[in-house]
């Protein structure tokens, strides 16, 4: 301090503003590896509360990560550039994620290798920043600490629950698998072990500047990430290729009163295929289409999980049991051996052609007093809307990018294609299969009608 003026020197002033940019961008890149490895393993992930409770976090991770993206470039500004410069090897440390040997060991390594370095570089970042100076940030990071905490808690408990070969907590555990089929949880925890050697030699998610030059091997274990062919589920469910008779066979009714509350609630249940396909399509195009496909994505991906959600909480309510209810797999499978297009082709497919189902289904539901299933068709269309636009927008933007899968196309062809992918598969049912799917919807209307009738209670 100078004699002619005033001191200075304060604890807030640790960081000028490039500093904190650097640390910013540094937990961006981080966070963005975490949420393209998450949807890039749904289709691989077979218990449905693993399924669905992982697209709500790599949402919330999704607006982290653009939440601290925007702050970089306000604290730069001009400069709009994102590169990972001497972050680099933190973050491949993190895209190594999507390399776990299973999808036990990837759910295990994020809930005790990469959410909590995250939590822990948040947590040590509001204990120094500026308050003043630096407020933007200071909300954003908080936000990121409460949903970092809730992530790592909802991840311990799937961890657990796959290395044991458990059903989810509250969930009816069907018949108890042999030994045989439980997880190898020495790979997985060996994975970890591995990733919490490479984080410490880097330093954890730091603060301070990374140092140059460092480089790493492959990790032990790993194995390079390819998307599920076909998608895992849960074997608790009624493992079968299709879920309803109306699949497979244009003249069995979609249904009207119970009938129509059952099938709705059912497939709302399957929109697990586009749960994964949501999370394939993020992970395949993630570097294509950039930053802005990624988050709408990842909203695409979350909403989808909801709207499967909704469809397994009616059926609980109504007294199913996991055992009693089928998760197919045919529209994902639909799009098995075709270029990635399609796969986005088929989301897009799917909202164009049931969107102007939702409303009359909704007016049905409303005149029967099924309060739960208006609400849920009502939201599920108001999101399907925001889904249209995602499609339309998306597929446009490889047609126009040049994506030679998408030579000479345009987006309606792009659907129909998908169209008749699915009416391929469709074509494909065996007798076996037609009449086994007979028999499931019999049952289960039968069980819905006692429900209905009183002689049942859920």
């Amino acid at each position: 301090m100078s004699a002619n003026t005033l001191p200075g020197q304060h604890a807030r002033a640790r960081w000028m503003r490039m500093d904190a940019a650097s640390i910013l961008k540094r937990f961006y890149f981080c966070e963005q590896q975490l949420v393209v490895a998450q949807g890039g393993w749904l289709p691989a992930i077979a218990p449905l509360e693993a399924k669905l409770g992982l697209p709500r976090q790599l949402w919330e991770d999704a607006l982290t990560a653009h939440a601290l993206r925007e702050r970089v470039f306000e604290l730069r500004f001009p400069n709009r550039l994102m590169e990972a410069g001497d972050d680099a090897p933190l973050i491949q440390m993190f895209a190594e994620a999507r390399n776990a040997p299973s999808g036990e060991a990837f759910v295990l390594s994020l809930a005790r290798v990469f959410q909590p370095a995250l939590l822990e570089a948040y947590r040590r970042y509001l204990a120094q920043t500026d308050d003043i100076a630096d407020g933007p940030t200071v909300r954003i990071v908080r936000q990121a600490v409460e949903d970092k905490t809730a992530h790592i808690r909802v991840l311990e408990e799937l961890a657990r629950e796959m290395s044991a070969g458990l059903p989810p907590a509250g969930m009816q555990q069907a018949s108890t698998p042999p030994a045989s089929t439980l997880p190898d949880q020495a790979e997985a925890e060996a994975w970890v072990a591995a990733l919490h050697d490479r984080l410490a030699k880097l330093g954890g998610v730091s603060l301070d500047p990374q140092p140059p030059g460092i480089t790493f091997g492959a990790l032990p274990g790993s194995r390079p990430f390819a998307l599920a062919v076909q998608p895992a589920r849960d074997r608790r469910f009624v493992q079968t290729r299709f879920y309803w008779p109306d699949n497979v066979e244009s003249d069995f009714p979609y249904g009207e009163g119970l009938r129509l509350q059952l099938r709705s609630a059912i497939s709302h249940l399957n929109e697990v295929w586009a749960v994964e396909t949501a999370g394939a399509i993020l992970y395949v195009f993630a570097d294509r289409l950039g930053w802005e496909f990624i988050v709408d994505a990842a909203r695409w991906c979350y909403d989808e999980s909801r709207h499967c959600r909704m469809g397994y909480e009616r059926l609980r309510q109504w007294g199913f049991a996991p055992d009693e209810l089928p998760l197919g797999r045919y529209i994902y499978e639909s799009a098995a051996g075709q270029d990635p297009l399609y796969r986005l082709g088929m989301l897009s497919f799917f909202e164009a052609k049931n969107i102007g189902h939702k409303t009359e289904r909704i007016r049905a539901f409303h005149e029967f007093h099924d309060d739960v299933s208006q609400h849920d068709m009502d939201y599920d269309w108001a999101d399907e809307t925001i889904h249209a636009h995602y499609g339309q927008k998306w597929i446009k933007a490889l047609i126009d990018g040049g994506y030679p899968a998408a030579a000479g196309q345009d987006v309606e062809s792009i659907r129909a294609r998908c169209g008749e992918l699915v009416s391929a598969t469709a074509r494909s049912a065996t007798p076996a299969e037609r009449a086994a799917l007979r028999r499931l919807a019999e049952t289960l209307t039968a069980k819905a009608e006692r429900v209905a009738a009183g002689a049942l209670v859920p």
